[in-house]
């Protein structure tokens, strides 16, 4: 097992279990991402390093020798294809993770969640050969679905951080979690419209990580939707029973239009819908 697909198994869970159904290829290279994600999201989570992060940049961009994992992933970018300029919207994003967040509006937020995830549903495609570029908008948008999953999860956890990503415009927690979670339903819908987009062999992939992510904020739903009572997980055998639902409904996916509205905050930025 290499270093990438134990990162992946320890770190991402929900993803690893999805992994399983990507041929090998798609799968190491899907788990190579991940494992830089990871590098970047460790250097604002445990680092803290404004210097460490511009270092990582510069690597990326050429400008210094690249550290293994960082040459591993511009190995990756030239054989894939994937776009430089999302990469450094993904260090961007991340840079203003460094000390205090307070978000104030939906449109900080979703432009936020582009970021940090939007982009890496369009490194994602690159990796799962998605050729049409209309597929791009629906990818962003399940980068932004399942961060608005992770924020509306981990509000106990950022909070302990000094983040808050719940907008002051949204009010109190837990009123504002049941309407970030009705947010990222949209967001959901639309991804779902996308996987017609996905090359059939690595489809099935995308349409179980979503419908597992998407489980955590129904769980949280149901349990009232209060995030300080900790963070809501969905056990295995959810995990499975959903996956396999998702399987099941697959074929019956069709496409449809992307809903420009979506972007409406995220204008001019590569993938989004104009």
């Amino acid at each position: 097992m290499s270093e990438s697909i134990q990162v992946l198994a320890k770190h991402g869970r929900t993803f690893y279990l999805a992994s399983f159904l990507l041929p090998p290829d798609r799968r190491e290279d899907a788990a190579r991402l991940y494992h830089f994600c990871r590098l970047v999201d460790d250097i604002a989570d445990e680092q803290a390093d404004a210097i460490a992060l511009a270092e990582l940049e510069s690597e990326l961009l050429e400008q210094r020798p690249p550290r293994p994992l960082v040459a591993s992933m511009l190995e990756l970018r030239e054989r894939r294809g994937l776009p430089i300029d999302a990469l450094l919207h993904l260090i961007e994003g991340v840079r203003g993770d460094l000390g205090q967040v307070a978000v104030e509006d939906d449109a900080e937020l979703l432009q936020y969640c582009y970021r940090v995830a939007g982009t890496v549903g369009l490194m994602m495609s690159a990796v799962l050969g998605v050729k049409e570029s209309t597929a791009l908008r629906h990818a962003v948008d399940l980068g932004i679905a399942m961060q608005l999953t992770n924020i509306s999860r981990d509000v106990l956890e950022d909070q302990e951080m000094g983040r808050r990503y719940i907008p002051a415009t949204r009010g109190a927690p837990k009123p504002a979690v049941a309407g970030l979670l009705s947010m990222a339903e949209r967001y959901y819908e639309s991804a779902q419209a996308g996987l017609p987009y996905i090359p059939l062999r690595t489809r099935p992939a995308i349409a179980v990580a979503m419908a597992v992510y998407r489980q955590i904020g129904r769980r949280l739903i149901r349990k009232g939707g209060d995030p300080m009572q900790g963070r809501t997980v969905v056990p295995m055998w959810e995990k499975l029973w959903v996956g396999a639902r998702a399987l099941l409904e697959l074929p019956f996916t069709s496409r449809s239009p992307h809903e420009t509205l979506l972007h409406s905050p995220l204008k001019g930025l590569p993938g989004c819908a104009s």
